[in-house]
Parts: structure tokens; C-alpha cells; sequence
């Protein structure tokens, strides 16, 4: 059987672009905000459950089977962008280069709404330290986005980041549905000392089922986006 047509590419508003200021050439930016407005069916801010309970931004949404890439483990509350943001970071699914010390980690996850559905073609844009606890903010080392795909579901390849001075260890990340609002926050490890004393930890955003394996660092994490 010839294989399936490929995802179609998420329509890239003039707000969208200007949120995360991906990398276009202008006249395709041009033509993407001069494209004639097509309207599009949004989910509620909240989500009425069928116990008539209504569903927060971010709920842990949790369908009875760990194991199903459906089942979020933690909550995304929104977090400072970070001095160290750059915008225009390239496409792509691994941080990995040539080179790059570390310890090799794995991040997998999914995008999902309030209602616990998976969010497809949601934009993850990533970026963080290197081992030794510095920012590439000349270049895009350590820096890029992804699409999540029709299940919601995303991956990331990369290193653990290093510490620096006043922060514990941690992944900054925007993630946005199309057309809806920009989440920023960042994502923390298990059993760091340095949690107690950062300012800004929050436990909900730690990483889960965090192992080694051959090696590499492996974690999960799941983003429940409010439309």
C-alpha cells in the first residue's frame, strides 16, 4: 500500500508568527498574514465533565492506563520566560550535535486540551542550558521547535542541562494550539537539591517516569493547554 499523505502543515496566522517569531523568509511570512482569514472551531476556556464538574486548565487528566500516551501526570501552570529566550529557533525533533557534552536525555509526551483530547499539530518550542550551565544567545545550540502529532503526541532528544548560580536544573518550553494562547514555563528533575532553594520551582512541573537506560536519561511529560 503506498504510504499515508503526510500531516497538513498548521496555518500560521500573523499572530501566531509574531508569538513565536518562527523562522520565515519575509516574503513567506508576508504571504502567510496577507492569506484571507479562514474560521476556525475553538475549544471552551473550560470543559464540563459528565459529572458536571468543570475541568481546570490544567487537570490531570488520567484515563485509567499509565501507559497510554493519554494519561497526563502533571499540570502546566505558566512560568517567567527567562532572560535567555530567542525567538526563530529551528524545526526540529533533536538538540543533539556533534560534540555536544552531556548525558543524552529523551523526553516524550503529549499536547492535550482541557477536555483531555490530544491537541495535534500544537507548536513546542524548547530551550535550555548546556552541561556546563551556559545558553547559546548567538546561535541556536540547545534551542528548537516541533509540532506534536494527531495523538498530541511529541519527543524530544537532548542533554540534561547544567546548573548555574541562583537556578536548579530545568528546560524551558512555549507551547501553543493553533490559534490559541502562548503557555510558557519550564520543566524540573526529581531529586535535585537545588529545588527546595529555587524561587520559581514548582512541583507540578516535574518530570515523570524519570529512568536510565543504556545510558540515556529518559522522562515523560504531558501539557494540558486552556484554549
Amino acid at each position: 500500500m503506498p504510504p499515508a499523505p503526510p500531516d497538513p502543515a498548521p496555518r500560521l496566522t500573523r499572530r501566531r508568527l509574531l508569538q513565536l517569531g518562527l523562522a520565515l523568509p519575509l516574503p513567506l511570512v508576508l504571504a502567510a498574514c496577507d492569506e484571507p482569514a479562514t474560521p476556525t472551531t475553538t475549544a471552551p476556556a473550560a470543559t464540563t465533565s459528565a459529572a458536571g464538574a468543570t475541568l481546570a486548565p490544567t487537570p490531570a487528566c488520567d484515563d485509567g492506563d499509565e501507559s497510554s500516551p493519554g494519561g497526563a501526570r502533571g499540570s502546566t501552570p505558566e512560568q517567567t520566560e527567562g532572560p535567555y529566550f530567542t525567538p526563530n529557533s529551528p524545526e526540529r525533533a533533536s538538540l543533539l550535535e556533534d560534540g555536544l557534552p552531556g548525558q543524552r536525555l529523551v523526553i516524550a509526551g503529549s499536547v492535550l486540551a482541557t477536555d483531555c483530547r490530544p491537541v495535534d499539530r500544537a507548536l513546542i518550542d524548547f530551550w535550555q542550558a548546556d552541561d556546563a550551565g551556559e545558553y547559546d544567545n548567538q546561535g541556536y545550540r540547545l534551542r528548537g521547535h516541533q509540532f506534536s502529532d494527531a495523538r498530541g503526541a511529541w519527543r524530544l532528544e537532548t542533554v540534561v542541562p547544567g546548573i548555574y548560580t541562583g537556578r536548579t536544573r530545568h528546560i524551558h518550553v512555549k507551547v501553543q494550539a493553533q490559534g490559541g494562547p502562548v503557555l510558557t514555563t519550564q520543566l524540573y528533575f526529581p531529586d535535585e537539591p537545588g529545588n527546595d532553594r529555587d524561587g520559581i520551582f514548582q512541583p507540578e512541573l516535574l518530570l515523570a517516569d524519570v529512568r536510565d537506560a543504556g545510558g540515556v536519561r529518559r522522562a515523560s511529560f504531558t501539557f494540558v493547554l486552556e484554549a
